[in-house]
């Protein structure tokens, strides 16, 4: 009876501890900066030190990710021709943000039922021909392509030296 009284006072009693304060990165970093504001040597130091720990915390658990500018480059790259907002995060500071074109090589290559081309790439995804233009060369594993934005969301992709043709993105 004891150990029961004693699970319900603790059950009750919890509610009232202080919860722990979930931030995120972006108000992490506000508090960071806000450090250097402080005039008191000491204080500042303490401050660094808090708000450092908080963010070692952090990315140890999960709750941030320090993504530095080439993996956020390679998740662009990946991502060619997907239609992914919320893969915007990765463009910040990034100079060369919106990729217009990425160059890959052909892991293996197959026609479909109707004669178009379905390529799948090293790195860049799974591409299938849009027009029904005949290639004059078949592609074949380790073929270079280069694929490029075209109008209107399109892609163009040209393997080798032929003519480039219209494709999407499939995965």
């Amino acid at each position: 009876m004891l150990k029961i009284a004693l699970l319900i006072t603790l059950a009750l009693a919890a509610p009232a501890a202080a919860p722990a304060r979930f931030e995120t990165g972006e108000v992490m970093l506000k508090d960071l900066a806000e450090c250097g504001k402080l005039a008191d040597g000491a204080a500042e130091l303490d401050c660094y030190r808090r708000a450092a720990g908080a963010l070692v915390r952090a990315e140890a658990t999960g709750a941030i990710i320090v993504v530095d500018r080439e993996e956020a480059r390679e998740v662009r790259r990946q991502s060619f021709g997907l239609s992914l907002p919320s893969l915007a995060l990765f463009d910040k500071g990034s100079p060369d943000a919106e990729l217009d074109s990425v160059v890959d090589q052909v892991r293996a290559a197959r026609q479909d039922g109707t004669g178009r081309w379905v390529l799948q790439l090293n790195s860049s995804g799974t591409w299938i021909q849009v027009e029904t233009v005949p290639l004059r060369t078949r592609p074949t594993t380790g073929s270079t392509v280069a694929i490029n934005r075209a109008a209107l969301g399109s892609y163009k992709m040209r393997i080798g030296d032929q003519n480039a043709v219209r494709v999407r993105r499939i995965e």
